[in-house]
């Protein structure tokens, strides 16, 4: 399964222009799959990033918001999309000209591949 995983997320990475790096973790920001391109910002991949998506739907929720769905942050050279699909969650690092709708649009895609590996890391 991780090779079929890695081989359609790689191929969705290729079809969105301006898209660096789809991430696949777990609720504490630990990688479950990871394909990026040469572009990708290694500061945006790294743990300590990546793990304060579950802050932010913290923070979200205490201010009477509801549950976080999705999270989109903005900087100088790169967009970061975090979609809250628990006990996963899926992040997208693009740069800044990528199309943000194409990036929302997977949600529905990937939402098969996602239930599958939320059994598995639910199992473990």
């Amino acid at each position: 399964m991780s090779e079929e995983t890695k081989k359609l997320l790689q191929d969705i990475l290729t079809k969105i222009p301006g898209l660096h790096c789809i991430l696949i973790t777990d609720r504490e920001g630990v990688p479950v799959v990871k394909v990026c391109t040469e572009k990708a910002p290694e500061g945006a991949m790294r743990f300590g990033f990546i793990s304060t998506f579950g802050l932010a739907v913290d923070q979200g929720s205490k201010l009477g918001l509801g549950r976080t769905s999705t999270v989109i942050c903005y900087y100088s050279q790169y967009q970061v999309i975090q979609m809250n699909k628990l006990p996963l969650v899926l992040t997208f690092i693009a740069g800044k000209t990528c199309n943000t709708g194409h990036i929302m649009a997977l949600e529905n895609r990937l939402e098969s591949l996602i239930s599958e590996l939320s059994l598995v890391v639910a199992d473990t």
